[in-house]
């Protein structure tokens, strides 16, 4: 059985917080959000950590990670760069916004070889949630089967302002259908409000949504990059344009070529969309080390 490896997208900067929020200090002991994710996923049982960084973040982060992580679980990282894997296309030069979340887990091409998960840097995700994906990555995860950890909507909110998410189709076999980006949602008056002149305007509580974890099998690579070649082809000249995890998997669906299913998580997310959200991701945090979830430190 190969171990599966975690693949953390952390080549970006919010424009919303103002820093680098992925190397913010939030735990008791100085730990990131990722230090928590990475504790998480190596007792589900990930064997494997690869950070997709920009490359003048790279001192940065081995300065941060490697002391803790030295001995404890194998890492590597690889750079998203804007002309990575645009063979003969001709980038703009005033492109200077990267090509998106599918583009950096096409970045680790080379450096990944076996089952994989995908998670943001900078969002918190649950003990629960890295153990189902650790389960399925070793059990059923192939060529034709892939899975995206689903959260409830409810889960997902933030005090501090309105939130985008995918929210999930699912079918009666809890496969993924389509992931609609909805905008602007909120709680008002007891109710999850979607204001972004789309219908359903109000959300089910307990709707599905993606917070960009997904599974996949190495055969993800070759697929995206056609795919890649394909969406260049049409977006070169777009210097805003993006090339996102749900593009690939929207077309693996629709294609026929094969499956994602939605495995729903009891965890509850957090994560610093604004600014104001960090004392509230501190504090749960504290919580949770009181509760016994987290050591106090966790790599001391």
């Amino acid at each position: 059985m190969q171990q599966p490896t975690l693949l953390i997208l952390a080549a970006g900067m919010a424009s919303r917080y103002g820093s680098m929020k992925q190397i913010q200090s939030f735990g008791p002991g100085g730990e990131t959000i990722m230090d928590y994710s990475i504790y998480d996923a190596i007792r589900a049982g990930f064997k494997k950590i690869v950070f997709i960084i920009r490359k003048d973040f790279e001192k940065d982060f081995k300065d941060i990670f490697e002391p803790k992580l030295n001995g404890k679980v194998a890492t590597d990282y690889v750079f998203q760069e804007l002309r990575a894997f645009t063979d003969s296309f001709d980038v703009p030069a005033d492109r200077t916004k990267p090509w998106g979340t599918a583009h950096a887990v096409l970045c680790a091409k080379d450096a990944v070889k076996e089952p994989f998960a995908v998670i943001n840097a900078d969002d918190f995700y649950g003990r629960d949630a890295f153990e189902k994906a650790y389960t399925f990555l070793t059990t059923d995860c192939n060529e034709k089967v892939y899975s995206i950890i689903g959260y409830d909507l409810l889960k997902t909110l933030s005090e501090n302002g309105t939130v985008n998410r995918g929210v999930c189709q699912v079918d009666g076999e809890g496969n993924l259908t389509a992931i609609a980006e909805r905008l602007n949602i909120s709680m008002q008056d007891g109710k999850i409000i979607c204001d972004d002149n789309q219908e359903p305007k109000e959300l089910p509580v307990h709707s599905s949504v993606s917070m960009n974890f997904w599974c996949f099998h190495p055969s993800i690579f070759p697929y995206s990059e056609k795919l890649f070649h394909e969406f260049l082809s049409k977006n070169i000249n777009a210097p805003k344009s993006e090339f996102f995890i749900p593009i690939v998997a929207d077309e693996f669906i629709n294609s026929k070529t094969g499956v994602i299913k939605v495995i729903p998580t009891s965890a509850q997310w957090f994560g610093v969309t604004y600014k104001e959200d960090a004392p509230g991701v501190k504090s749960s945090l504290d919580a949770l080390v009181d509760s016994g979830e987290y050591p106090e430190k966790l790599w001391s």
